[in-house]
């Protein structure tokens, strides 16, 4: 489970790393209060997804009457898929440097990895390899402090701030360990006045220990889509392309959407529906599919359990319900097969058997050929 901002923060500052004071706020009016206690400070949308300031979910007030309106402009937008229902008001900073400090699960070494970098205030994905450092942690010893300072050198720190990052190091750490993380982030670290202090943090709580954590309210994760399809109880997950994609099984769902880019589109999402869904949720999911207003929508079905002519039912049903007015390409192989293909030819669609095929007659018909 990801946490939001001001949760990650309250988490951090119980282990002792230092944040800016902030206050969450739900109305401009709260916005405005909050401003007369902290002066000037950041307007930050609470939302999980990175990129605020560049989207316009961060802005800056030097007085309640600006919080207050910088408040109505944030509250409420619609930020990469997401509603903005609060802000978090928080003590502006004036940055000196800005570090990137991490740490995460290494699924393959099956050990704690610290990342840390110099270079803090972007994507960690998008700074050299060169300026990332990279270290293990021994479960048995933990994080200890010869660590933390080698870590802190290999950043190029010295002195004070050096001895700073690798103390916030060490209870980076123990928020990991106590607080069952699959990820705990500050990005960017900054030095301020001489002091370091987390400007931004993210928290992801491995949801299979969230009985220890009863403390912690529940956060819904996912765009409004992503919320309506979880309803249904299938697994969905917002993409920026414009082809919209259903198939069965997380593995066919990823082979679709490299397929589709091997030939030059864009997955407008990620859907599977299963390895046994029925007409209705199935019916259900591809009407999200077209509400989404995509160039195409590619169904990719390889039926085991799934049954084509089920599939094939939803579809139809879909088509004289809501209808279907772009582009359809289907991709029809397995259990129940040619009943499937005979219920779709009746309605004029024609289903294809091969999948590099079909995922190539949905890049052309969305306009999207390399």
């Amino acid at each position: 489970m990801k946490l939001y901002e001001y949760l990650a923060k309250g988490r951090l500052k119980a282990h002792g790393i230092p944040v800016p004071p902030g206050v969450l706020c739900r109305t401009p009016d709260e916005v405005a209060k909050a401003l007369e206690e902290i002066c000037p400070a950041a307007v930050k949308a609470q939302v999980l997804v990175g990129g605020r300031g560049k989207a316009g979910g961060i802005k800056f007030a030097q007085d309640p009457e600006e919080g207050r309106k910088v408040a109505s402009e944030i509250l409420g937008m619609n930020l990469k898929g997401y509603t903005v229902e609060q802000v978090y008001v928080e003590g502006k900073i004036d940055v000196e440097r800005e570090f990137y400090v991490s740490v995460t699960v290494d699924r393959n070494a099956r050990k704690p990895l610290v990342m840390a970098s110099s270079h803090g205030g972007v994507e960690i994905e998008d700074v050299e390899d060169k300026y990332i450092v990279r270290r293990h942690v021994d479960e048995a010893f933990g994080m200890q402090g010869y660590l933390a300072r080698d870590i802190a050198a290999e950043m190029g720190l010295e002195g004070d701030i050096a001895k700073q990052v690798a103390a916030i190091l060490q209870k980076l750490y123990e928020v990991f360990r106590t607080e069952d993380a699959e990820l705990v982030e500050i990005n960017p670290l900054v030095v301020s006045g001489g002091k370091v202090i987390a400007a931004d943090a993210r928290l992801n709580i491995d949801d299979a220990a969230l009985f220890r954590h009863k403390d912690l309210p529940q956060v819904d994760e996912g765009t409004e889509l992503e919320l309506k399809v979880k309803e249904i109880g299938l697994a969905f997950v917002q993409l920026d392309g414009d082809i919209a994609v259903m198939a069965n099984g997380a593995g066919m769902a990823m082979a679709t959407l490299d397929a589709l880019q091997h030939f030059g589109g864009q997955p407008a999402n990620f859907l599977d529906a299963g390895g046994g869904a029925s007409v209705e949720p199935t019916a259900q999911a591809m009407g999200v599919l077209v509400s989404m207003k995509p160039k195409a929508i590619f169904v990719n079905i390889f039926g085991g359990i799934t049954r084509c002519d089920d599939v094939a039912n939803a579809i139809v049903q879909v088509k004289k319900t809501q209808g279907i007015p772009v582009p359809l390409v289907v991709r029809l192989v397995g259990t129940n097969e040619q009943q499937g293909v005979e219920i779709l030819r009746r309605e004029g669609i024609e289903a294809f058997r091969e999948m590099s095929e079909a995922a190539e007659k949905a890049v052309e018909l969305a306009g999207e050929v390399r």
